[in-house]
């Protein structure tokens, strides 16, 4: 096994060092024990003995020999980590030529490894030379923008050891450090310096070498940052004997100071303002001190923002580097002397404001006779406004029409006066507005009713649309200078301020029209004076007094104020009491007739009576009400309502408002009998599949009548709740000629109604199911003969319910069920049973065959 101990280790030699330089020899200790912090002691010998020369923890170390060189700095030890030192010789000399030694003490428990190491330290002279041409120390560039120059240095060594040159071209512009620009490397690559990587790969930057161990430097399409000091800078280097390149020195020499001349691109005139259909007059000044032969190549850009790339800029005009200009009819692009471009854009329109700038490059000659760019500007955007010319007129806004009454028409005429500075591209369209208007300064925002656009098409606004559709509002133009509109029939919502706007329209070069002007007339206030519509109703009973079966007649006379040319409508309601159950809300609509003078029957359900009320116009303002045959039932409240309706828009009419007449009323004095009814059933709670019977019974109090005197009408509901709380459902009803009615029904079970005696009425339900349970109750009609003959119905009268329960029938339920189960069953069993029987009999039966055997005797051993 290999056991570990004290590495110490220095680089592997011998080094090489040129005289006069800085030498630092590193050291280093490894696989140690004890603390972190190693101390080092170094030796040097020229030939046999080692000379202590400096230790990093005896400062006695050091022989009489180094004492002032270490004591001046000249050799000192640089520590680089706890186990890692380097001494260092400043200006190395050929007297420091040898082997140097390093020692660590040992802070090991056990003595293991090497605890010092040596290296051999060869001093050559110094064979580096480095200068710029022709031996000037430095010369002075003055290029314009886009040019091309060289510069050259020579670098020779005539070191004896086979040493490597490293050539660097730098740049130190003002206020800056020296940056790369272009090298040779040791290893013979050229590698650019950071941000020239695209030149060089463009050919913009090279480095040539040529006679004389020259290096050339050439830069072509020079800019503003190529300005400032440039310098070669020139390393030497050796290959070690590990195999690494060690750099042994360096020098550098300044070559040149280049300035560079900026050229400029700026147009001559600052932001302006142009009046439409003048010219717009724009220079373009290229700056440069070029005093060779070039051409400038100019394009101006025109642009919405000043933000806007030439990429989202409009081009207007170009011309090249031969003098071609693009064509174009309303802009021209002319060249004022050698460096002055002009522009200019005739009969400018409101679209030309805007930000317009040039973009300027210039083109020199090569020795083949092409041209190359140098360079390229833009120059900064300058702002042009052009003002629009605006026409001068007023607007004056009157009413020539303006209502009385509600649903009067409303005309305002909207005129132009005072027109000066007009030209033939101007146009005049209008727009009307409609403001509410309220006392005091309160502010409320107008509304758009009708507006026009620069081809005259009429655009409605969201207040009148519809009523412009419908023809309500008209709107037209009158004569060149006036617009009309027209309001049909005015209401009340349209009382308030108009005013109308006249815009002007300029046309512009593309046949477009732009809105150049607005100017607003004052107000008109459309109002009428009105008053509250006033309705007066009254009914009159003709006949105070009549009995059961006279003809009743009332009349409803009207009286109106503040409506004009005013027509009625009537409506006779009747309000009866609470215990008529044919309108549990207790007001009954009867008849009516429209202000066309239209009958209508509303909510008159008697079929025996359906010409038994009659509603005419007496006269303009009254109306009469006849009722024929009344019956008991008809005793209620009687009035009528009326509807005022005056003229409105297109012929129609409108509600103007509504009145209630005085009740007349309808009592009869009877002393006639008085009818109860109950319902009743011997058995409430039935099973599934039975039939239930309840029967319905009338009772009579006071004067008895005959029974011929008497019919009933009989109707049968059912609520499918405990609580009532759902609505009834007609079962069936017979009427007093015994023609049975039944309601629709969704189960399998059935119904019958019949009269079973005079006051008794029987509903059966057949086969009777579980929704068939609730409250059920009968609703009767008495029709009871008067001494003329003639049958009045009395009120109806409605029973107090009755629960009927559904029960299913265990028994009756499985009965069947069983009785099939077990009767398969049996089936199912006797069929089996057979089947085995059948099998074994026949299909499995078996022939046996005893096998015969033979009868022999043993053989006795000893016979055998």
């Amino acid at each position: 096994a290999l056991s570990r101990g004290r590495i110490v280790r220095v680089p592997k030699g011998p080094l090489i060092r040129v005289v006069g330089t800085e030498v630092a020899i590193p050291c280093s200790v490894s696989d140690y024990d004890g603390p972190s912090e190693q101390n080092f002691d170094w030796e040097f010998s020229r030939e046999a003995d080692f000379v202590r020369i400096v230790s990093t923890w005896d400062s006695t170390f050091t022989s009489e020999e180094y004492q002032k060189r270490v004591g001046r700095g000249d050799i000192k030890l640089r520590r680089s980590s706890n186990d890692a030192v380097e001494l260092v010789i400043r200006n190395i000399q050929p007297a420091d030529q040898g082997r140097y030694k390093c020692s660590t003490p040992s802070t090991d428990a056990t003595v293991q490894g090497n605890y010092d190491a040596e290296v051999q330290v060869k001093v050559i002279s110094d064979g580096l030379s480095v200068s710029g041409s022709k031996a000037r120390s430095s010369t002075s560039l003055r290029l314009s923008e886009g040019d091309s120059f060289k510069l050259r240095c020579s670098a020779i060594t005539t070191s004896p050891e086979h040493t490597h040159l490293h050539v660097t071209w730098q740049l130190r512009s003002s206020g800056s450090s020296w940056r790369d620009i272009l090298s040779l490397t040791h290893e013979g690559k050229f590698q650019p310096g950071p941000g020239y990587e695209e030149r060089y790969r463009s050919g913009d930057v090279r480095l040539d070498t040529g006679a004389n161990d020259t290096y050339r430097l050439s830069m072509s399409q020079a800019s503003s940052a190529d300005g400032g000091a440039y310098r070669c800078l020139v390393s030497e280097w050796v290959r070690g004997a590990d195999g690494s390149w060690q750099k042994i020195q360096e020098k550098s020499v300044e070559i040149a100071t280049v300035s560079i001349q900026r050229t400029d691109v700026v147009i001559s005139t600052s932001n302006m303002s142009v009046t439409e259909r003048d010219s717009l007059d724009l220079t373009c000044n290229i700056t440069t001190d070029r005093s060779g032969i070039f051409q400038a190549e100019v394009m101006w850009y025109f642009s919405a923002s000043p933000d806007d790339t030439l990429s989202d800029a409009q081009l207007l005009l170009s011309m090249d580097h031969d003098s071609v200009v693009s064509d174009s009819t309303l802009i021209s692009l002319s060249h004022v002397d050698r460096n002055s471009y002009r522009l200019l854009v005739r009969d400018v329109d409101v679209e030309d404001s805007g930000y317009y700038f040039c973009e300027a490059a210039i083109w020199v000659p090569l020795h083949n006779g092409s041209w190359h760019k140098v360079v390229e500007r833009t120059s900064a955007p300058v702002s042009v406004v052009v003002t629009a010319l605006e026409p001068d007129y007023d607007v004056f806004l009157n009413a020539s029409k303006t209502p009385k009454f509600s649903d009067d028409p409303t005309e305002l005429n909207c005129r132009i006066t005072n027109v000066q500075d007009t030209e033939a591209n101007i146009r005049f369209t209008v727009s009307w507005y409609y403001r509410q208007h309220l006392p005091g300064d309160d502010v409320v925002a107008e509304e758009l009713l009708a507006s026009m656009d620069a081809d005259w098409t009429l655009l409605p606004g969201d207040r009148g649309r519809e009523r412009i559709q419908n023809g309500e509002i008209i709107f037209y133009k009158k004569s060149a200078d006036t617009f009309n509109m027209r309001i049909q029939w005015t209401s009340e919502s349209d009382r308030g301020d108009y005013f109308c706007v006249i815009s002007a329209w300029s046309r512009h070069r593309n046949n477009s029209w732009v809105k150049s002007k607005d100017v607003t007339s004052t107000p008109v206030y459309v109002f009428w004076a009105t008053q509250d519509y006033t309705l007066t109703v009254e009914a009159v009973k003709l006949k105070p007094f009549f009995v059961a079966g006279h003809t009743f007649e009332m009349t409803c006379k009207v009286s109106s104020k503040n409506i004009k040319t005013p027509r009625y409508s009537v409506l006779i309601t009747a309000e009866k009491p609470l215990t008529d159950q044919s309108n549990p809300n207790g007001t009954t609509r009867i008849i009516s007739l429209n202000q066309d003078s239209v009958v209508r029957l509303e909510d008159w359900t008697d079929q025996t009576r359906v010409d038994g009320v009659v509603l005419e116009k007496v006269q303009e303002n009254e109306f009469r009400y006849r009722m024929y045959q009344t019956q008991i039932s008809d005793a209620g409240l009687y009035r009528c309502v009326v509807t005022a309706w005056s003229p409105g828009g297109g012929g129609m009419w409108r509600e103007a408002v509504n009145g209630l007449s005085n009740p007349i009323q309808i009592d009869f004095q009877t002393s006639g009998p008085v009818f109860n009814v109950s319902v009743h059933s011997d058995n409430p709670t039935i099973y599934q599949g039975e039939v239930a019977d309840l029967l319905c019974i009338i009772t009579t109090e006071g004067m008895p009548l005959e029974p011929d005197d008497m019919s009933f009408d009989v109707s049968w509901f059912a609520v499918r709740s405990f609580a009532l709380d759902r609505e009834p459902i007609l079962l069936a009803s017979l009427d007093r000629r015994g023609i049975v009615t039944q309601g629709r029904r969704n189960g399998s079970s059935d119904l019958s109604l019949e009269r079973i005696s005079p006051l008794e009425f029987r509903l059966r339900v057949h086969g009777c199911e579980d929704h068939d349970f609730g409250n059920h109750y009968c609703v009767v009609t008495p029709w009871v003969r008067s001494a003329t003959g003639v049958w009045q119905r009395e009120p109806d009268i409605k029973a107090k319910p009755i629960f009927l329960s559904v029960k299913m029938d265990v028994l009756n339920a499985f009965k069947y069920p069983l009785l099939i189960g077990i009767g398969l069953a049996t089936v199912i069993g006797l069929l089996s049973c057979l089947i085995g029987y059948c099998s074994s009999r026949w299909c499995c039966k078996k022939e046996v065959q005893e096998t015969r055997r033979e009868r022999r005797r043993l053989m006795s051993m000893e016979m055998d």
